[in-house]
């Protein structure tokens, strides 16, 4: 089966990973979480469009991609509320002009996003007995009380999804395996406005970090969990 990567990182180097013995498989535990990072209207449109159209409305937006991640989101989504597992929403809050730091000043237009774009989308809007968790930093991990909120369900597996694959979602991914979790990355439910980041990312979380698969794979791997 391809992987994103396949094509950009070359034979020598992924020979090179292997030798040295990365990319094991961590496995799942038995009390998964799925994290949604990100993903508002912000982050893909308020409708599918491509790339350079949907700059146009949200100059944050990746587009079509991650629209098409959502698809596979709603997917992990349904079977986690089936399941009754904790589902936790990292997300963007509305920037204020007092709230300015570092990622501001490299990225100024994620200052002067409209009201809508920090809406979730609907197909996969949280519920209430979710976990919002509002953000400042890439992580997930970052000066939230996410591990807290971890601890107490018991959770020894993230399923981590959302935007971007380079940015928030590889923070969240290391930081998570720093606190000792297993982590799993479906790697069509994450999206990124560079496909090259999104996959050089990928096969560095693939090495080091996580388990990454498809979307279908991670459900049949949860499927297992008695």
């Amino acid at each position: 089966m391809s992987r994103p990567w396949d094509n950009i990182i070359g034979q020598d180097e992924i020979d090179a990973y292997n030798a040295a013995g990365f990319g094991k498989s961590s496995g799942l535990g038995k009390r998964p979480a799925l994290l949604i990072i990100d993903v508002q209207y912000r982050t893909v449109g308020t409708t599918p469009m491509p790339f350079w159209q949907s700059i146009e409305e949200f100059p944050t937006s990746c587009g079509q991609v991650g629209w098409d991640a959502v698809t596979h989101i709603k997917s992990l989504l349904n079977y986690f509320r089936k399941r009754r597992w904790p589902v936790l929403y990292p997300y963007v809050a509305p920037k204020m002009n007092f709230d300015q730091g570092r990622l501001a000043e490299k990225v100024p237009a994620l200052m002067g996003v409209a009201e809508k774009g920090y809406e979730f989308v609907a197909d996969i809007a949280p519920q209430p007995e979710d976990i919002l968790l509002p953000k400042k930093h890439p992580s997930a991990f970052f000066g939230t009380p996410l591990v807290s909120y971890l601890v107490d369900k018991n959770v020894d597996t993230l399923v981590v999804t959302g935007c971007t694959t380079s940015g928030c979602v590889r923070g969240s991914v290391v930081d998570g395996f720093a606190y000792n979790f297993r982590i799993v990355v479906p790697h069509d439910a994450v999206y990124d406005r560079s496909d090259t980041s999104h996959a050089v990312n990928l096969f560095d979380m693939s090495a080091k970090y996580a388990d990454v698969m498809t979307t279908s794979e991670t459900l049949s791997r949860l499927i297992e969990i008695e």
